[in-house]
């Protein structure tokens, strides 16, 4: 064999084994995942997953896309009057105002998004017709809503009776500018929605009304491409949940998918995404961050800061609440 035939084998040998990623560091590519299975697969962030699972299937059992999934998926937990922390039964911002955020990305690397958006009952539908119908990926506040009313979407009067009643009382006893996040197991905010069809293709949603109580103009992460949400049909799909500010610090999902790009598995990703979590804040009170991702092999995994975090897991023989691994006890 020929000294340059060598060399150029032996490089490629190597590549199988060490990759260097976008960070400059050496990195051992990982094959250990926390599940693997055949597509079609949806999964998504929390107990509510459940049924929004439930309806994604529905659409792909049927032949049909991962993009058409994760929007019909998703809209199931908008329309929950009883969720407290996604669409219509959200809870308001500290002036009352309930605000909506979404966002979704298909196969072919589009993307819609809405933000700070009031009155409008599926926020994830407005956000797809950003991503059809416009030139722009984002669309807010006003803006958000004129387009949605000319589209003709359905309309919906927030907060809900109940949920205006909690938000006065929770005024009368919070008088200061700013109170800070109590995250913890039992406050599943979002729904992160993420599938590959029978096509092996890619999709995912993220929707939400954001922190109960927040400042007026608040928007976290789940609108944001690349922080809540993100989708290379290449490589992989991640969506996250919890608090996003510390998310959108890493723009977490897009470095989940970036680090599965460079040999990580769907599980390590989300372990590492964690880390660097970790490593830029000095007091993580508070601080639940979660992450899920999926390749295109099927391989898929979850992380968080903190114990507590489930997802739901929808296959040919699985319908399942599965919980992560986590780095800390609360």
């Amino acid at each position: 064999m020929k000294r340059r035939t060598f060399f150029r084998l032996g490089l490629a040998t190597g590549a199988l084994t060490v990759t260097r990623n976008f960070f400059g560091s050496t990195l051992y590519e990982e094959k250990s995942f926390s599940g693997k299975t055949d597509a079609p697969i949806v999964l998504s962030t929390w107990i509510h997953g459940l049924e929004a699972n439930r309806a994604a299937w529905d659409v792909l059992q049927k032949g049909g896309k991962a993009v058409d999934a994760v929007e019909a998926g998703v809209k199931v937990t908008e329309a929950d009057i009883t969720n407290r922390s996604v669409g219509i039964g959200g809870r308001p911002d500290r002036d009352g105002h309930v605000t909506l955020d979404a966002c979704i990305m298909d196969e072919q690397s589009r993307c819609g998004s809405v933000a700070f958006l009031e009155g409008i009952a599926h926020p994830i539908a407005v956000a797809r017709a950003v991503m059809e119908k416009t030139q722009h990926v984002m669309l807010v506040g006003d803006g958000a809503k004129k387009f949605a009313l000319e589209q003709g979407f359905k309309t919906s009067k927030t907060p809900l009776p109940e949920v205006k009643k909690d938000w006065k009382k929770w005024k009368e006893e919070n008088k200061e500018l700013f109170v800070k996040p109590r995250i913890n197991h039992e406050n599943h905010d979002t729904i992160g929605m993420i599938a590959m069809d029978q096509y092996g293709n890619l999709s995912g949603a993220c929707t939400t009304s954001g922190w109960a109580y927040k400042m007026h103009g608040r928007v976290g992460d789940s609108p944001i491409i690349g922080a809540g949400l993100f989708v290379d049909n290449e490589v992989g799909a991640a969506t996250a949940t919890g608090l996003g500010e510390a998310i959108i610090r890493i723009a977490g999902s897009h470095t989940v998918v970036e680090l599965m790009r460079h040999g990580f598995s769907p599980q390590k990703a989300c372990e590492e995404a964690v880390k660097r979590i970790l490593s830029k804040h000095k007091d993580l009170t508070n601080l639940q961050c979660c992450f899920l991702a999926i390749d295109k092999d099927g391989n898929f995994g979850a992380h968080s800061v903190y114990a507590g975090f489930n997802y739901a897991l929808k296959t040919k023989q699985d319908d399942k609440m599965v919980d992560s691994t986590f780095d800390r006890n609360w």
